[in-house]
């Protein structure tokens, strides 16, 4: 007897559907809107996408600059208020990001 999902063990998810969600996560769709798609629930889709990107993870090799101890950050610039909004919902901010590896470069 074949199992229901080869990809997602001992789950009720079709395999179909699994498919379905994989193409989301491709797309780069947060976990909320791709639980309104498919129809499963938040939790679900979470767990999912944790282990999408664990096997991501293991399957991709460590640059060789970036091994060892990297610093990242994100900064907003822009103004501080904009009438009515405040911190990063207001308009007109840009988002500044950046890596550091010790002994090197940003």
């Amino acid at each position: 007897m074949q199992a229901a999902n080869r990809y997602y063990k001992c789950s009720k998810i079709s395999e179909v559907k699994f498919r379905y969600l994989l193409r989301l996560f491709a797309l780069d769709l947060t976990a909320s809107d791709t639980a309104r798609l498919t129809g499963l629930s938040v939790r679900a889709v979470n767990d999912i996408y944790l282990l999408l990107r664990h096997r991501l993870l293991a399957c991709s090799p460590v640059p060789a600059e970036l091994d060892g101890a990297v610093e990242l950050d994100e900064r907003y610039f822009g103004p501080r208020r904009v009438r009515g909004k405040r911190g990063r919902g207001a308009s007109g901010k840009t988002i500044v990001f950046g890596l550091f590896k010790r002994g090197g470069q940003v």
